[in-house]
């Protein structure tokens, strides 16, 4: 089972249960006003669930006005994007001058940086909801403005694939260990991604510099679900996103890194969560090496002692002798 966590206004006397979900939301998402004509009865109940950097919440509550403004922003910004999907209610959401309203099986997306005023209208309302922090999905100067706010439809396209693989997340946990909880906050992440840049794409008439950086993102999205094809090259990779080659290098000259060092880089990555995770330690070195693209022992060897200084058999022992 999954590392979480479960709040109830109904823990504390009636009184205190508004004050004390307010100041539970501020420290789970960001600070913010919250308004409620229920104030003196409030009726909410919350489970978050630890993804590692990412976190993703079951919120049902009376309805509610969240409002974040610029004096709040100023005092605290975890720098975080914020997505949540609606499985019962309805409401709005105020974003400078864009207003979206939402209903069932909407998705919406927020920026704990920028001011909002974001209302529900029935009660009681149900959410799931998704925190990510930005460093994790870096877009383009000023693209957190084009989606923020964005209408999006959890019934089609990206948003269903996202909300699908939320709503079945959070109706039941067991299977899961909470050794996976990062390893689901990363295909989150991705989904996510991949939903920004498709999202950015469907704008009209995008900057070009805007298109380049939401093709990059796509592109990385793409070699993080092929991680573990052994046939994974920059010509594969360019051939999906009918690019060249040499526009594929160009696009990562922008990264600071080669294609093929990025690839390397990820496939270390995994390969080091699986060699240093004890629900592993039965799963051969050489069978994890293979998992995530390095079907040779040798390259392997190399390649974990040149990123990590240390062999890959040496820095497992070590990691497993430390959860003895």
């Amino acid at each position: 089972m999954l590392n979480e966590m479960v709040f109830r206004s109904t823990d504390v006397p009636q009184p205190d249960r508004f004050d004390y979900f307010a100041e539970l939301l501020g420290r789970a998402h960001a600070p913010m006003e919250l308004r409620s004509d229920d104030a003196d009865d409030f009726r909410a109940s919350q489970r978050v669930l630890d993804l590692g950097a990412a976190s993703v919440w079951s919120f049902t509550f009376q309805p509610l006005v969240f409002r974040r403004t610029p004096k709040l922003i100023r005092q605290s910004d975890p720098e975080t994007y914020h997505l949540s999907l609606v499985l019962r209610g309805t409401g709005a959401g105020v974003w400078r001058q864009r207003e979206t309203h939402y209903k069932p099986f909407d998705l919406f997306i927020n920026s704990s940086s920028l001011p909002n005023d974001v209302h529900s209208a029935e009660a009681p309302a149900t959410t799931v909801a998704l925190e990510i922090p930005k460093a994790l999905v870096p877009l383009p100067r000023d693209a957190a403005s084009r989606i923020v706010g964005a209408p999006v439809s959890a019934q089609e396209g990206m948003g269903a694939l996202l909300a699908r693989f939320l709503t079945q997340l959070t109706e039941d946990t067991t299977p899961y260990q909470p050794t996976d909880g990062p390893r689901l906050g990363t295909v989150l992440t991705d989904l996510t991604t991949a939903l920004f840049a498709h999202l950015l794409e469907a704008g009209n008439c995008l900057p070009p510099e805007t298109h380049r950086r939401t093709l990059t993102l796509r592109i990385q999205a793409f070699i993080r679900e092929h991680l573990h094809d052994p046939h994974l090259t920059p010509a594969t990779i360019a051939g999906a996103h009918h690019i060249s080659t040499s526009y594929l290098h160009r696009l990562f000259q922008g990264e600071d890194t080669t294609v093929a060092s990025w690839i390397r880089r990820l496939r270390l990555e995994a390969a080091q969560r699986d060699l240093t995770d004890p629900a592993l330690q039965t799963l051969s070195i050489h069978a994890i090496a293979t998992r995530w693209g390095f079907p040779r022992a040798t390259d392997f060897s190399r390649a974990y002692r040149n990123a990590y200084g240390t062999t890959p058999k040496d820095h497992r022992h070590k990691a497993l002798r430390s959860h003895e």
